[in-house]
C-alpha cells in the first residue's frame, strides 16, 4: 500500500472553511478512486466523500452533502477535500485512501491508513 500523507487541518469556528490535501506516493494514483474520512474522537470511523479516478461520478454522505466537495490533480497524485460552513459535528480526524470506486463507501475494506489531519471547529 503506498503511502498517503493528509494535511490541511486546523481549527475554525462554525461556518468557516478548510481545504484538506491528500498527496499518495504512486504513479498509479490516477487508476483509481479516492476517498476521504473522518474519525470523530471515541466514535468509529466513517465514509465522508469518494471521486472517481476521472473525476466524473462522486458520492457524499448525507450530512456533507452541499457543503464539501472532493476533487483530485492526478498529475500531482493529489486528492482535496474543500470544506465550507463547517459544523462542530465535522471536528474528527480526517483521512484519506485510494481504491475501487465500488468498495470505497467501506471504511472495513482498508487495512493501511496515513495518519490524518485533525480538523477541530468550535461553536
Amino acid at each position: 500500500q503506498a503511502q498517503v500523507t493528509e494535511s490541511g487541518g486546523g481549527t475554525v469556528q462554525a461556518g468557516g472553511s478548510l481545504k484538506l490535501s491528500c498527496v499518495v506516493a504512486t504513479s498509479i494514483f490516477p487508476r483509481y478512486a479516492v476517498a476521504w474520512y473522518r474519525q470523530p474522537l471515541g466514535k468509529d470511523r466513517e465514509f465522508v466523500a469518494s471521486l472517481t479516478r476521472f473525476g466524473d461520478e462522486d458520492r457524499y454522505t448525507a450530512s456533507v452533502r452541499g457543503r464539501f466537495t472532493i476533487s483530485r490533480e492526478n498529475s500531482k497524485n493529489t486528492a482535496y477535500l474543500e470544506m465550507n460552513d463547517l459544523k462542530p459535528d465535522d471536528t474528527a480526524v480526517y483521512y484519506c485512501n485510494f481504491g475501487t470506486y465500488a468498495y470505497m463507501q467501506q471504511v472495513q475494506h482498508f487495512d493501511s491508513w496515513g495518519q490524518g489531519t485533525q480538523v477541530t471547529v468550535s461553536s
